[in-house]
């Protein structure tokens, strides 16, 4: 006795169907399952006999084979016990009908037949609409995520009986539905603006400058000048997701098991802040099951690093090829994965260990050499990749005390979403989505100079000892002021700001 059924496993963000063979035949009692299983798909013989029993149906004390094809594949989680449970009673004659060849399955078992939770829910559908699949049978709470993938119907089962009378046509599950522009309009509130923010009226330009090209940007300042306040309310300015991307972010936050119960759809850029103890596996991603770090958790939003030299030198230098490239490649033994790592990168830093070099009201206590060391925990390789270099002094306090009207968030969100609408149809056409990812070409393209920009230029680099790199971060920098200006071209003004947002090239005082 022979039976197929059809799953699914996750490699990376995106899933592969696998065909859940199980063929029960004449011989001493015995389950085995073959085709690469890692140990929760082999720990499912046993889920799966209890599971059965306690639902009411007869577990067959014959020789069990369970296959998952492709075999050369790696199959992991819990994910498979409902296709071997339904594959077992498609076998023994239980569930008969076509039924069973239209649909996924997906879902663990508890012991007493109900359905638990699985990751990836949302790759699978998007697989399951792309092989042309009538739907996913799923437990209830995957259900949200999985729907919002249109043209597949979603199959909730709070049961393993369940599953089994709806195969079997005695049972009519109502499908799950999703109104994605409800879903869309239900944006998260904040809850942190800009007008809360006194003083740093040139800190808040840069951020400014940052949301709308996406550029990566550095903080300067002594403890207590706001750095971290003001890097909690650069969310408050960025553009809204567009669908593709909040699709793109929900499958990493789905795989690694981080979307909440009953969430749908991540729908607000992320903010990772990650504590300065991260290793580069936590930050990068991998591990022996390769899974998403942070920096692949912050796709399409933001990774905060405070305290930038306090992070491992190691983890900070793993960052270099994802800034660079907007993508992360673990490679294994067994298999390479790809990870999106498109992220806007906002750190902050003291000036020096004690934090007050350079403060006018406290005295710096540190050594010329323990300044160097310091600072030298930042490689300029990195420095390279931050397009905007901030120092954040401390705030006077009649700028604390005064009652002056500060400018909102949505006023700055407006600047930067004008901003983005202008690139957008720059861009169009290619996979850029802001300044911050233009490559040498599009630099050439859309980055002209006159012939006194060419001379600013050259003079700065001749002063400031600007590498090739730090050329062309300039260059995207101004292209972002002028389109904050709303100009068609970058003039002097636009381009003197850009230069002077380089402030580690120059020779800081020690």
């Amino acid at each position: 006795m022979l039976a197929k059924v059809l799953s699914a496993t996750v490699i990376g963000i995106d899933a592969v169907l696998v065909d859940v063979e199980v063929d029960i035949a004449q011989g001493l009692p015995q389950f085995a399952t073959v085709g690469l299983p890692d140990g929760a798909v082999k720990e499912s013989k046993d889920r799966v006999k209890a599971a059965l029993k306690n639902s009411g149906y007869d577990f067959p004390a014959r020789r069990i084979t369970a296959n998952l094809a492709p075999a050369d594949l790696k199959k992991e989680g819990s994910a498979f016990d409902l296709p071997i449970s339904i594959g077992i009673l498609a076998a023994t004659g239980v569930i008969e009908g076509e039924r069973i060849n239209r649909y996924i399955l997906l879902g663990e078992l508890s012991l007493d037949g109900s359905l638990k939770p699985v990751r990836g829910a949302l790759p699978v559908a998007v697989a399951a609409r792309q092989a042309g699949f009538s739907g996913l049978i799923l437990p209830p709470e995957n259900a949200p995520e999985a729907a919002v993938v249109e043209g597949v119907e979603i199959i909730p089962a709070a049961t393993l009986a369940d599953v089994v009378q709806f195969l079997r046509g005695e049972l009519d599950i109502p499908r799950h539905t999703l109104d994605l522009e409800q879903l869309f309009g239900q944006q998260d509130d904040h809850g942190e603006d800009f007008s809360e923010v006194r003083g740093q009226e040139h800190a808040k330009r840069a951020l400014e400058v940052s949301a709308a090209g996406g550029h990566n940007l550095l903080m300067i300042g002594p403890p207590g000048s706001g750095k971290t306040m003001l890097a909690r309310r650069i969310p408050s300015i960025l553009p809204p997701m567009s669908f593709d991307e909040a699709i793109e972010t929900t499958k990493l936050f789905s795989v690694s098991g981080l979307l909440d119960a009953g969430e749908a759809l991540v729908t607000t850029r992320p903010f990772r802040a990650p504590h300065h103890t991260i290793s580069d596996v936590g930050l990068i991603g991998g591990g022996a099951s390769p899974r998403p770090g942070e920096v692949s958790l912050a796709h399409n939003g933001l990774l905060f690093l405070d305290e930038l030299p306090e992070f491992k030198k190691h983890a900070l230098e793993v960052l270099r090829q994802p800034l660079e490239d907007g993508r992360v490649t673990i490679s294994r033994a067994l298999q390479s994965l790809t990870y999106p790592a498109r992220v806007m990168l906002v750190a902050a830093m003291n000036p020096c260990p004690c934090g007050y070099l350079g403060d006018p009201s406290h005295a710096c206590t540190c050594t010329p050499i323990a300044i160097r060391r310091y600072r030298s925990r930042i490689s300029g390789p990195l420095l390279d990749r931050i397009d905007l270099h901030v120092e954040v002094p401390a705030v006077a306090y009649r700028d604390l005390s005064g009652n002056q009207e500060t400018e909102s968030s949505g006023s700055i969100a407006a600047r930067v979403l004008t901003a983005r609408l202008i690139q957008q149809q720059r861009f169009q056409g290619t996979k850029v989505h802001c300044n911050a990812q233009m490559n040498a070409r599009l630099i050439k393209k859309h980055c002209e100079l006159d012939e006194e920009g060419h001379r600013i230029l050259e003079l700065a680099g001749e002063k400031l000892g600007f590498s090739a790199r730090s050329y062309s971060r300039i260059l995207k920098v101004a292209r972002t002021i002028a389109d904050l200006d709303g100009s068609p071209s970058i003039r002097t003004a636009h381009l003197a700001e850009a230069i002077q947002y380089r402030n580690l090239d120059r020779k800081l005082p020690i």
